[in-house]
């Protein structure tokens, strides 16, 4: 795999890593912030648009960065959208027949995950929020 990641937050580095880690765990370690929820019959995540700005604003709010989105939009009305971060990512994964979302903020820099998933449950006016925070990497292998 060629080429170069580069963001404000990361000079740019090698794709090719050559068995050490491209971007070293920041103080935080690498960590996955799993968050299950209820739909309100408020939630706005029908709208790729507005549910794509409302997860940006909750990024940002913890301190990431948004360096690129993308998305599909189901048949059946389900979403799956991803934010390609500085600090790693986050996606979104609705369910609408069940009123279900999944959120999974992996990060592997500085970003208050808690805060974004707080804020991201404030702004898509989600109910029976649940989050896990999970060591990934060496750490979670000590």
């Amino acid at each position: 795999m060629g080429g170069t990641v580069s963001s404000h937050i990361m000079p740019a580095k090698s794709l090719s890593g050559g068995g050490r880690p491209l971007f070293p765990p920041g103080p935080a370690g690498m960590l996955l912030y799993a968050v299950d929820a209820v739909l309100t019959p408020g939630s706005p995540v029908s709208d790729i648009g507005q549910l794509t700005e409302l997860a940006s604003d909750a990024v940002a709010v913890g301190g990431g960065h948004v360096l690129d989105t993308s998305h599909v939009t189901f048949p059946n009305g389900a979403v799956t959208l991803v934010l390609i971060l500085a600090e790693s990512h986050l996606a979104i994964h609705t369910w609408p027949e069940d009123n279900l979302i999944a959120i999974d903020l992996f990060s592997c820099g500085a970003i208050d995950g808690p805060r974004v998933a707080a804020e991201l449950a404030r702004l898509l006016r989600l109910d029976d929020v649940h989050m896990q925070r999970i060591e990934r990497g060496a750490a979670a292998r000590r």
